[in-house]
């Protein structure tokens, strides 16, 4: 009787907690989401992005985007997935080329804040940064060819609007896509927030974490690490960050390990909260999880040979 109670009580109590942080969470979102977004709407419906071609097309053209796609892979690197997802809304962008903006930011994102809490926990700054937007283009170019992305702009459609609409059909039209979008996202954010409140209620996390020794082996970590990996993978560096630190500090792993451990989450962290918040844009999700691992595991795996080889004892002559 009693452990039914119980059950009950770590149930509601998961849920409470869950939908607070789910809620918490959303509002915070949608103060970055919002007004990025108009921003963008604006800047697109007064034709200043067409005015840059000149200069964006040829960086774009590598990736096989169009020059309007710099203005959300900025915005994402230079603040958070979430300026990046503001930033796509209002462009009529491909759902091809959305695959490959997306895979972009949420490989490259809040590289500044990022960064900087990698560089406490066991790996230079500016390594961390280098080697994910490496890891993202070089993403993005291999899979560009299996998406079908093209570097012309979709025709308008849909209600796309341009220069030419008046400004109150063009706000009309992106507060309805901007709805639209929210209202997919509030749904997801708070499911899943709830959903990891109730397995930390239940004390599910730490069972998980022991069981993932054969995917890490996959991933080129040790299982030490797994720990740290999971905290990353399912709060990401920003909600994760003190955890990674106080353990970087404590001593129990070697700086090799750590250094392996941060090009890994580099590419992968939050991967429950972010990668789907891009499928109400209509990304397979495939191509939010599978292409980022795979590089990942690359990366380690050729760091990995590297430490080995830089540690064997050189022969003289």
């Amino acid at each position: 009787m009693n452990g039914e109670k119980d059950k009950r009580t770590l149930l509601r109590e998961g849920t409470v907690a869950g939908l607070k942080k789910g809620w918490d969470g959303f509002v915070w979102m949608m103060k970055i989401i919002v007004p990025i977004s108009l921003f963008t709407a604006i800047l697109d419906w007064s034709g200043l992005l067409s005015h840059l071609d000149f200069l964006l097309k040829p960086l774009m053209g590598l990736l096989d985007l169009p020059p309007a796609a710099a203005l959300p892979l900025i915005i994402g690197m230079l603040s958070n997935i979430y300026g990046g997802i503001g930033a796509m809304v209002p462009l009529p962008f491909s759902t091809a080329q959305m695959t490959l903006i997306a895979v972009f930011i949420l490989t490259a994102h809040g590289l500044i804040q990022e960064g900087i809490i990698q560089g406490k926990s066991g790996i230079h700054p500016l390594k961390a940064t280098l080697v994910r937007i490496g890891a993202a283009t070089v993403t993005v170019l291999l899979m560009a060819p299996w998406v079908g992305s093209s570097t012309v702009m979709p025709a308008a459609a849909d209600g796309a609007l341009t220069v030419s609409s008046a400004f109150p059909e063009m706000i009309r039209h992106w507060a309805w896509t901007t709805f639209r979008l929210t209202a997919k996202i509030f749904f997801i954010i708070m499911a899943l927030l709830t959903l990891l409140e109730l397995l930390k209620a239940f004390g599910l996390i730490h069972p998980f974490v022991r069981a993932l020794g054969p995917f890490l082996r996959i991933m080129g970590l040790d299982r030490k690490v797994g720990f740290l990996w999971m905290t990353a993978v399912i709060f990401g560096l920003s909600y994760g960050g003190a955890i990674i630190v106080a353990e970087a500090k404590s001593g129990h792993l070697s700086r090799d390990d750590l250094e392996l451990l941060h090009l890994s989450i580099g590419m992968n962290h939050s991967m429950i909260e972010d990668p789907p918040l891009f499928l109400p844009m209509g990304i397979h999700p495939f191509w939010l999880y599978v292409p980022r691992l795979v590089m990942a595991v690359i990366i380690v795996r050729l760091v990995r040979l590297y430490q080995r080889y830089a540690r064997r004892p050189r022969q003289t002559a």
